[in-house]
Order: structure tokens, then sequence, then C-alpha cells
């Protein structure tokens, strides 16, 4: 299956290739086609809000652009998917905001562990134009930019038999993380040992024992399978990182004042039904992991992991003072709305 993707993958890469290239990006229709990919399946809270976004499109644009979703990693891996969206051989793609710091060290900021307090300074933070604005344009150059960001929850380390309690119980396992140096070195300071790969070569790593666990959100254990090979999930709450959806620059530019203001309420529809979405499915997961996969839920004290991590915060803001200004915009919003933790 995984050779298949692959190979199914570089087929249309080419093809929406020649396609850009010669001008042509026309169904038989005479339509436009619009191309969106994802790394989800279909039920996940991503592709149903881009299926909403697919309805709207056509609804208020049908008779011009024909939008279609190609979820699962049908279009390759997201560092592909964002690749093509770069060349324009697809029109959007949903990637992981730790990947796109490798675009843009704009988006470290959003990798730093606990940058968040609680879910509600997340969200406050993610919704304010003024925190989001300058990292979300910060890939213009590179050909594409952020139009949307999604609820990707908060992530936690998840093992197939090995309860996480405390940082000291990550020593000398192989977790898999997100391609992205603050990850990498997140692990490092936690005392684990850091394993990026991509997502879709996560389940049979962890099934063959190349790697100890991995760390993402409850849906990642029923609706990628993870939890039928790891029945410890640990609520360490390291981070929460948003999902983004980025378009391609030439594509956006090209729109007409009308329909750019039509994509950007659609924008706004992605944003509202996966976020709606996300909390319904966060809900089923964890009764799932629990009832059918046997997955143990653990509630540790967070502080010990908190601490590890304190230092990368200082060390992002040497690096890049110019982001300290959004970085302390957030910091108002955890005083606003602290952690309810006890």
């Amino acid at each position: 299956m995984k050779t298949f993707k692959k190979v199914l993958a570089l087929a249309l890469a080419t093809v929406m290739s020649a396609a850009v290239l010669t001008g042509c990006g026309q169904g038989s229709d005479g339509r436009t086609i619009i191309r969106i990919g994802h790394n989800q399946s279909t039920n996940h809270p991503t592709h149903i809000a881009l299926v909403a976004f697919e309805e709207f499109i056509e609804s208020k644009l049908g008779d011009k652009y024909d939008v279609e979703v190609f979820p699962s990693e049908l279009l390759g891996s997201q560092n592909e998917m964002v690749q093509l969206t770069q060349t324009g051989a697809i029109n959007f793609c949903v990637a992981s905001n730790s990947l796109l710091e490798t675009f843009s060290t704009n988006y470290t900021l959003f990798n730093l562990p606990y940058l968040f307090a609680s879910a509600e300074a997340y969200h406050a933070s993610m919704d304010d134009e003024a925190i989001t604005g300058p990292i979300f344009e910060s890939t213009k150059e590179a050909g594409f930019e952020a139009v949307t960001w999604l609820d990707a929850g908060t992530r936690n380390f998840y093992t197939v038999d090995t309860p996480i309690e405390t940082p000291a119980d990550l020593k000398g396992l192989k977790i898999r993380v997100q391609q992205s140096p603050t990850n990498v070195q997140m692990m490092s300071l936690l005392g684990g040992s850091a394993t990026p790969m991509g997502f879709g070569d996560v389940y049979t790593a962890l099934q063959s024992k190349i790697i100890d666990g991995a760390e993402n959100n409850e849906l990642a254990l029923t609706d990628n399978g993870h939890g039928d090979v790891c029945k410890y999930y640990s609520y360490d709450m390291h981070q929460m990182i948003p999902d983004i959806l980025i378009g391609n620059i030439a594509f956006l530019d090209g729109l007409s004042e009308e329909e750019r203001a039509i994509f950007e309420e659609g924008f706004q529809l992605v944003n509202q039904v996966q976020r709606t979405e996300w909390t319904d499915a966060v809900a089923a997961a964890k009764d799932r992991a629990a009832n059918e996969q046997g997955v143990q839920f653990l509630y540790p004290d967070t502080k010990p992991f908190q601490e590890a991590c304190a230092p990368m915060h200082e060390d992002m803001l040497a690096q890049y003072p110019d982001l300290a200004p959004i970085y302390d915009a957030i910091q108002a919003y955890n005083e606003q709305y602290p952690s309810t933790e006890s």
C-alpha cells in the first residue's frame, strides 16, 4: 500500500506539474481544478472541514472552479505536498506547523513546548491576527502562505509498553517526532531519543519496534491505529501545535477581489467546522481507545516536563529576537487564560 501511494503521488505530481507548466489546470468541463491534499483519513475533522470548503466554494463559484480533496497522503507525504503547493502543482495542502519550521524560522515559535498555558490561551492566540499574521505571511517568498489554522489538540507521549510518568521514563526510548529541529531538541532535553519520520511510516515503525513510542493527539490512537500497538498514553501536554492550511501564492494572487473574498469566507469555514468536529472526535477517540483498544490513559505531573523544556524559550528568544513581541502577546493570553491544572 505504501509503495502504491508513493507511485500514485509521483504520477500525480508529474501530471500536475506538467499541467502547471503548460498553463492548463482545467477539467473536461472547462472549470479550473483546485486540488487540496492532506494526510488524514476521510473521517478525520480535517477532511470533514475541507469537504465543507469544497461544497461552499462550488456553491458560490461552481461554474468556474471544481474543488478536489485528496486525503490519506494520496498526493504524497506532508513534505512532498508542501513542495507541490510551492510550485503550484496543487493549490492547497494541510501541513503541520512543525514541518513549516523548515521553510520559515518564524514557525519555530508555535513549536515551543509549553508555549500555551491552556487550550483557551492557545485558541485565543491563534485567533489573533496580530500574532499569526507575521508568521503566516513569512513563507510568501517560498511560494505559499497560510490561509487558516486547524486545531490539532494537545500532543502527548504514547508508548508500546513503557508508562511515561516522569521525564526519566523517556530515557533510552526511541520516540517518533515530527521533522523539526525544535522537536529533536525537546526530546534531547527530556532524555529520550528523537526519531524524526513521516507520519505515514509511524504505525509500521511502532509495530516492528523500530521505535518505542510517538507523540501526538488522541486521534492518532484510533484514526491511525496506533492504539492497537501502544497501550500507554501519557498527558504530559508538551505541545499545542496547530496544523496549517497553506495555499499557493500565484493561485491566491490570481483570484479576483470578489473571488478572494469568497475564498476567505471559505477559509474561515474550514477553521470553524474543523474545531467543532475536533471536540467530538477527541471524546470519541478516548472512549474507543480505552474500551476497544485497551489503552491506559495516564495523567502525570507536568511540571518536571515543563522545567526540562524551559531553556528552549530563552534560546528561541535569543536566536530570534524579532519574535519577542509575538511571544509576549501570547504570554498575555496565558495570564488571561491560565492553566486549570491543580
